[in-house]
Formats: structure tokens, sequence, C-alpha cells
């Protein structure tokens, strides 16, 4: 199968090296230091499952690469329009393409760009940073994805056959008809991790088991879920507390990805996350005091570290 990742980042480098390792047809699309790795050296990949190098065929220019079957959209919120505009050639009759962005809108602005062909939002669940150029490092046995089913026949069946690729190599992958609640259920969690391991400046294993930080992190969840509710989002009752388990089980080094981008002084998706709470929240009438208290804490940096005054 001809899968396309844009770009090879933490995770789309996660998922890249490994359908590549599975015999799949990867290419991506990347730049600078990145590309020059890949090109030279293939695609690294580290984690618990072992270290590999992925073949992988890498281009700044998606005309090099041409059409694939699946493109993998696996950038930041704030990059998603660039993006969308530099893989149009990696577009043919039947492209499916798959957002993986975190936080709300990654699929409706790349649709905005690529009207003609269809991109479903997804949700990847698995944790990977950049070690290197060319490098991965993973985290952990989470590895897995969900997305949401296109209306058009072809890329229903495309989507359908990347997740048994998917399930080989090693990725648990489904299709998944309610966009939305794929959406909001996995915001519940995410939401809440960004927005505490960011501010705090520290991973899973010092926070989650404080029964301070514990009471937080679930009232989080909870707003989330109310706003999620208020939207008409059919989650089920204790979809919050089961959350909070799984927070509690992540690796005691993890970080959400938000934590790294404010870590390097770049810019962060907070607007996407509890920025999109809050105001979804003002809107719907739903209280939301707690992801509106770290959202402004954490909306100074969302252009990156401010200068010193």
């Amino acid at each position: 199968m001809r899968i396309a990742i844009v770009s090879p980042g933490g995770v789309g480098g996660y998922y890249g090296g490994m359908l590549a390792k599975a015999g799949q047809q990867v290419t991506a699309l990347a730049r600078g230091a990145r590309l020059a790795a890949i090109q030279a050296n293939g695609l690294r990949v580290q984690g618990p499952r072992g270290d590999f190098v992925a073949p992988i065929t890498a281009s700044a220019n998606a005309s090099d690469l041409g059409p694939a079957d699946v493109v993998l959209f696996a950038v930041k919120l704030y990059q998603i329009d660039d993006a969308a505009r530099a893989a149009i050639p990696l577009f043919g009759p039947d492209t499916l393409g798959i957002s993986l962005l975190n936080g709300i809108g990654g699929a409706e602005a790349a649709n905005a760009i690529l009207p003609n062909a269809p991109v479903v939002g997804g949700c990847a669940y698995v944790s990977a940073v950049i070690a290197a150029p060319g490098h991965i490092r993973y985290t952990g046995e989470m590895s897995s994805m969900v997305y949401g089913t296109p209306d058009a026949t072809a890329a229903r069946a495309h989507g359908a056959a990347f997740a048994a690729v998917c399930q080989e190599a090693g990725i648990d992958a489904r299709m998944a008809e309610d966009g939305r609640y794929v959406f909001w259920e996995k915001l519940i969690g995410l939401s809440a991790n960004s927005a505490l391991t960011t501010a705090a400046r520290l991973p899973a294993g010092h926070l989650y088991h404080d029964p301070d930080v514990a009471a937080v992190a679930l009232a989080l969840m909870k707003e989330t879920a109310a706003v999620a509710r208020a939207q008409g989002v059919a989650l089920p009752e204790g979809t919050e507390e089961y959350w909070l388990g799984r927070l509690k089980g992540f690796p005691p080094g993890m970080y959400a990805s938000m934590y790294h981008d404010i870590a390097r002084g770049g810019p962060l998706e907070v607007d996407g996350l509890s920025g999109h709470i809050v105001r979804e929240g003002r809107r719907l009438g739903v209280p939301t005091p707690h992801h509106a208290a770290l959202y402004a804490v954490l909306k100074p940096h969302r252009a990156g570290t401010p200068p010193a005054l």
C-alpha cells in the first residue's frame, strides 16, 4: 500500500516507520535536517519493541513522491494549512487523507484546501518524540489509531485496507462511524494531560498519583465531557474516571507533546485544546473554570516563549 506521511516527526515518524518495517511503500514529506537524515540513513525508530531503521523515501517536494493511497497528516494544528497545500500532489482521485492532529479542526482545515480529496479526522494513541533528526524514540506499549469513515466508496475501501495493514504492522487501527465521538473522547484525556504536564513542566509520574493533582485532572476532564455532551456527543457515564485511570497508568516519564513545544520555546497548540473547550463552554453555557485557568497560564506562550521584558 502507498502511504505518505506529512510529516515524519514523533507521531508520523513512528507510524511511518512501523508501516515501512512491515513492508508497506512509505514516503514522507520532510525538509531541513530531518529530510537530510532520512535521505542519508533512513528513518531510525527506537523503543521498547526494538530499534530498527525503516526504508522510507523522503522529499521536500510532494511532486517527487507521487499520489498515495493514504496520506497521514501528523503536524501541529497551527501548521495544517501549509501542510495541506504542500501535500496536494500526494492526492489522486481516490486518495484518503487522515488527520492525526491534536485538538479540534485539523480535518476541517485540510478539507478546505483539498475540497475534492476526503480528509477524515483521526486520533493517534502513541507517545513518541524526535530524539534527533531522522531518529524517533517512542515509550511504552501504546500503539493505536482511530479515524472516521469517509463517504466516498473508494476512500472507504482504502480506509479499511489501511486498518488491515496497520494491524499487520503492530498498530491497532480502526475506522469509526462517529467521528465527533472519537475526537471528544480522546480530548477528555489529551486536554487535561497537555495542560497539566505543560504548566507543571513535569511528566505523568510526578503528577497523577498526587491526590491534589488527580483531583484537578478529574475536574478538567469533567469540564471537557460536559462540553461534549452539551454538543450532543453520547459519551458514556464514567468516561472521565476511565481516563483518570489511563493517566495514572502512563509511563512515569511521559509528557504530552505540548510540553516538548514549550520546553524548546516553540508555539503551542493550546488554542485547539483548552482554548477550544473554554470557547465552546462559553458558547454553550457550560462552566469550564479549570480549563480557563490553565489556558490563561499557557496562552502567553501560544506563539512561542515571549521575549524577556
